[in-house]
C-alpha cells in the first residue's frame, strides 16, 4: 500500500517531507503555495534543493502538488481564464523544480454558462498548458468533483470528453476522490455501487489512468453534491465501504492520499492507522 496524507507546505516547503515521514507515509501531497492567493514569489534554490534531499532521504514517492483554489480553467471570464492558464504554467514549472510527479487539479466551474462550453474552455486551456510546458515530466491529474454549483467533473463522461480533446495525452491522467464520487451520486458504500463506478471509469477512459486516490469518507447524503470530507469509517461511505475501496484489486496498488479533517492534532495518525489496519484484512 502506497499511503500518505496532504501535509502543510507552510513555512519552509521542505518541512512537509519531515511531517510526512513522521506519519510513516510513503507518499504525500502539498500546496506549493497559499491555495487562496495568486503567486507572490518563487521558492529559493536552497529550499528546493533541501526539499529534494529530504524527499530522497525519507523515500517519499510519488509526490503530488494540488493547484490553487483560485485557478479556474473553465471560467467564462477572459481575465480569470487567461490568468489561470498563466498560473498553472508557473505551478508546473515550480513542480518541475521540486521534481514532483503530478499536479492535481479540479476541472473548474463553467459559471452557469453550460457544461459543453466549460469543457471546451478546459480542454483548450490544457492544450495550451501542455504545449507551453512540453519539456516537463510533471503529469496532470483531473480530479472528479461532487458537482456542487457549476463545477465540472462530477461524472466521468466529463473526463472522457476532455481527454478526447487533448492533443498530447501522455501527461493527462485521473485522480479519484472517493468522497466526491459518493456525494456526486456513486454509492461507494456498497459493492454494487463501487463496481458500477469502476466499470464506468473503465468504459470512459480506462482504470489505468487512475494515478492517485484521494481516500476520504463522505460527510453528507448520497448525491447531495456538497463537498465535505469525513474521517475514515465515520461518514456515509462507512467502514465496510472504505475497506472495499482500499482492498479492491484494481485500486490497491494506486497511491492513496488522505484529505480527512484535521480537527485534532493526531487526526492524521488515527486515520492512517485505521487505513493500514483495514488494508491488512
Amino acid at each position: 500500500m502506497i499511503l500518505g496524507v496532504h501535509v502543510s507546505g507552510a513555512g519552509k516547503i521542505y518541512n512537509a517531507c519531515n511531517w510526512a515521514h513522521e506519519l510513516k507515509c510513503q507518499t504525500f501531497q502539498i500546496f506549493a503555495r497559499n491555495p487562496q492567493q495568486w503567486r507572490g514569489g518563487v521558492l529559493s534554490n536552497e529550499d528546493v534543493e533541501e526539499f529534494k534531499v529530504r524527499r530522497k532521504k525519507f523515500k517519499l514517492n510519488p509526490v503530488f502538488i494540488h493547484i490553487s483554489y483560485l485557478i479556474n480553467l473553465a471560467s467564462p471570464s477572459p481575465k480569470l481564464y487567461h490568468g489561470s492558464i498563466r498560473a498553472y504554467v508557473e505551478d508546473i514549472k515550480e513542480a518541475d523544480r521540486l521534481q514532483a510527479d503530478y499536479i492535481v487539479t479540479h476541472m473548474g466551474s463553467h459559471k452557469e454558462t453550460s457544461e459543453e462550453l466549460g469543457l471546451k474552455r478546459l480542454s483548450e486551456a490544457l492544450n495550451k498548458i501542455i504545449a507551453e510546458t512540453k519539456d516537463s515530466k510533471v503529469g496532470i491529474l483531473l480530479e472528479n468533483t461532487s458537482g456542487s454549483g457549476s463545477w465540472l467533473g462530477y461524472k466521468f463522461a466529463h473526463q472522457k470528453k476532455i481527454i478526447a480533446q487533448i492533443k498530447e495525452k501522455s501527461r493527462v491522467n485521473l485522480c479519484l476522490d472517493t468522497a466526491h464520487a459518493y456525494l456526486a451520486g456513486y454509492d461507494l458504500s456498497t459493492k454494487k455501487g463501487l463496481d458500477q463506478m469502476l466499470s464506468e471509469i473503465e468504459d470512459s477512459v480506462g482504470i489505468k489512468l487512475i494515478k492517485l486516490i484521494h481516500l476520504n469518507d463522505a460527510y453528507g447524503a448520497l448525491a447531495s453534491h456538497h463537498d465535505r470530507h469525513d474521517h475514515i469509517g465515520k461518514g456515509s461511505i462507512g467502514l465496510e465501504g472504505m475497506k472495499r475501496i482500499i482492498n479492491h484489486p484494481k485500486l490497491k496498488n494506486v497511491p492513496m492520499i488522505l484529505e480527512t479533517p484535521k480537527g485534532d492534532e493526531d487526526s492524521d495518525a488515527k486515520n492512517l492507522a485505521l487505513v493500514r489496519k483495514l488494508g491488512k484484512k
